[in-house]
């Protein structure tokens, strides 16, 4: 139980020591684990239960006052057992468990994205900007680059003049 308060308590915090607790993960435990149950546990009672069971003008709670809060809300959750049966049945639910990232955004390749990146469908002056392979060409592909070499523009005999003179 110890360490799924543990894991609970450092999940999205880097920083967290994992020895206290904050509300919004209290409450993500309470959710994954099936202490809240939306009838009997509601979220609203999660809170209340969360800022009884802290300490004045503290944002966390230890293991000591999480094991106090589920005094608390195991009664609620199971209504007709005794406190002590009561108390096994929400440590039953909660051993093991991991925070889970589900509804996490995962990154997706297909449909608009993949049109977008397929240089192969570029046309006009934007299929300049890339070679044959498909790899841009940087700098060269965005700009006009002037050529300073004295020849008049698109001159295919450059380079030329010394060999026939």
């Amino acid at each position: 139980l110890e360490e799924t308060f543990r894991k609970f308590a450092i999940y999205g915090d880097t920083a967290a020591s994992g020895n206290d607790m904050t509300g919004k993960n209290f409450s993500k435990m309470c959710k994954e684990c099936g202490v809240m149950d939306g009838k009997a546990v509601t979220s609203t009672d999660i809170d209340i239960v969360f800022n009884k069971v802290k300490t004045k003008g503290a944002r966390t709670i230890t293991f000591g006052e999480f094991q106090q809060a589920m005094k608390e809300i195991c009664c609620k959750r199971f209504k007709g057992k005794s406190p002590e049966e009561a108390l096994q049945a929400v440590y039953g639910l909660m051993e093991g468990k991991e925070p889970g990232s589900a509804g996490t955004t995962k990154a997706c390749k297909a449909g608009a994205v993949d049109r977008l990146t397929d240089t192969s469908k570029y046309t006009g002056s934007h299929k300049e900007r890339f070679d044959e392979s498909g790899k841009g060409k940087g700098l060269a592909g965005r700009e006009d680059l002037t050529d300073n070499s004295g020849y008049v523009g698109a001159y295919k005999g450059q380079g030329t003049y010394d060999q026939t003179h």
